[in-house]
């Protein structure tokens, strides 16, 4: 299977409608983000394991949560769960920036590798405690987290711009999580569930 049949049979069929989204898909080489063992099935429908317990995201779920961000090549994202790069990599393909973090170091390092030697240099890279944010960044357009929390953690709120919204798994070591959406408004912020989904679990501080 190639980029453009997996866009049209996994991604389109399924509503996906964002013109920028479905280039960026279309143009990501996944298969330089999965390893070795796995690129004969790069472009399956179904997430992979990226080593560390960790996954690369199903090709829809990547699509689907980066068109609730709207993203548009002037907004600035905030990533949590770097893991394989590759939803940095569609993201980078959109905005003007990305801001990734990664809690396991080895992962960070390979992402890093990897993206730079695809040619990005719109994504900036930390390794730590995701639920922290990146404070000196913010505020920020957007954020995306890769991982399911247990609660949302109240420093990434505070990191969006007015009108921003978080996409975020909620529900933890649930065996099936909400994909929620949050909204900022002044100092409140509003709450919607989309689809169910499953995710590994959010770790470090915010999370104990």
């Amino acid at each position: 299977m190639n980029r453009e049949i997996m866009v049209s049979s996994q991604i389109e069929m399924r509503g996906i409608t964002n013109p920028a989204v479905l280039a960026a898909m279309r143009k990501v080489e996944r298969n330089k983000l999965v390893p070795d063992d796995l690129q004969p099935v790069a472009y399956a429908d179904n997430p992979l394991p990226i080593g560390h317990g960790q996954t690369i995201s199903q090709p829809f779920i990547v699509a689907y949560m980066t068109e609730l961000l709207d993203p548009d090549p002037s907004k600035r994202i905030l990533e949590i769960g770097t893991g394989s790069g590759y939803q940095a990599a569609v993201l980078a393909e959109i905005v003007k920036d990305v801001y990734t973090i990664e809690i396991i170091p080895a992962l960070a390092e390979r992402a890093k590798v990897n993206l730079e030697a695809m040619g990005y240099r719109n994504i900036h890279f930390r390794t730590g405690d995701g639920g922290l944010g990146w404070p000196e960044e913010a505020p920020f357009d957007g954020i995306i987290v890769t991982a399911a929390a247990g609660v949302i953690p109240e420093q990434l709120m505070m990191q969006l711009k007015e009108g921003a919204c978080l996409v975020i798994p909620l529900g933890g070591t649930s065996i099936v999580q909400s994909l929620s959406v949050v909204v900022r408004e002044g100092e409140k912020f509003k709450i919607r569930e989309t689809i169910g989904v499953r995710f590994v679990p959010l770790t470090g501080v915010t999370q104990q």
